[in-house]
Parts: structure tokens; C-alpha cells; sequence
């Protein structure tokens, strides 16, 4: 147990943190798994609008440091070229 002030505000905020961080990687892998819903049912159109709203919070988690950034770069390349591979 933390017995000084400074150590109770650090569990603090360490708490409020690992809350943060588990919310922005939930909300990241939510958004990754609609683009690839809209690839596998074979929607275009619908793979590429879901792909427009992940990429920024893709962006966010990288640079908030939860996922490291080349990791969400290689993520974006290859759902990008899923969509580029799709039949129109």
C-alpha cells in the first residue's frame, strides 16, 4: 500500500491511465474489425468509409504511444490494399 501523497496521486494516476489506454486500444480494434467486416461481406464503398474513420483514431493510438507507430502504419497499408484488391 502507498504510504506517502506522492505515491497515492502516482496510483491515481496510473488508474485513470490504464483506463484511458485499455478504452483507445478497444476503440482501435473496434474500428480495425468494421473494415474488415465491409471487406469480408464484400462492400466497397463501406470498406473504405469505415477505413476513413479508423485510420485517424489508428493515428491517435500511435501517437498516444499505446500501439507503436510502425505497427498501425503496416495495419493501415494492408487493410488499404485489401480494399484496393476488392472487385468493384
Amino acid at each position: 500500500m502507498a504510504h506517502s501523497n506522492q505515491a497515492r496521486k502516482r496510483v491515481r494516476q496510473n488508474l485513470r491511465r490504464a483506463d484511458r489506454n485499455r478504452a483507445r486500444a478497444s476503440r482501435v480494434r473496434t474500428f480495425i474489425k468494421k473494415v474488415e467486416a465491409a471487406i469480408e461481406g464484400g462492400d466497397r464503398d463501406g470498406a473504405r468509409a469505415a477505413l476513413r474513420n479508423a485510420e485517424p483514431e489508428m493515428a491517435r493510438g500511435a501517437q498516444k504511444g499505446k500501439f507503436h507507430r510502425n505497427t498501425m502504419q503496416r495495419k493501415l497499408s494492408r487493410l488499404s490494399k485489401k480494399i484496393k484488391d476488392m472487385h468493384a
